[in-house]
């Protein structure tokens, strides 16, 4: 069975969205083809890549992508991660799925560095939390 295709979306593709491709990834395997892109693309935040890195899972070499060149390709399940990008993305004609997880950035947490880390952590494992379920939700259809 070839693997299902998902591409998460988010704002920047700094956060939230490289953290989810970086887990699907690690938690999928082989049963998932991912990626992720943002309607304005920033840097990967160090942040996401430290929380990422305490649970044995590397997005350092995970680069921010813009949407546009994913546009018009084929995907099974399209995944927005902030509000701002389900209201801003673009119709997909060949995505088999919506799916919208309204998750708070990561990114706009103040602080100490320990005070971040946590917002981060939350996100991280709230995403973890969905994926899981996500993958189980998957499985059971093949």
């Amino acid at each position: 069975m070839p693997p299902v295709k998902v591409l998460f979306l988010c704002t920047g593709n700094s956060c939230r969205s490289q953290m989810a491709e970086g887990l699907l990834r690690h938690l999928g395997q082989e049963a998932v083809e991912v990626t992720s892109a943002g309607t304005r693309p920033a840097q990967v935040h160090a942040d996401a890549i430290r929380s990422m890195c305490e649970i044995g899972v590397d997005i350092s070499s995970q680069r921010s992508k813009p949407l546009e060149p994913f546009l018009g390709q084929p995907f099974d399940h399209l995944i927005t991660l902030c509000d701002d990008a389900q209201q801003s993305c673009p119709a997909f004609p060949g995505v088999s799925q919506n799916i919208h997880w309204s998750i708070p950035d990561p990114a706009a947490a103040r602080g100490t560095d320990k005070e971040r880390m946590a917002v981060f952590r939350r996100v991280r494992e709230d995403l973890a939390a969905r994926i899981r379920l996500f993958l189980a939700g998957i499985s059971q259809k093949s």
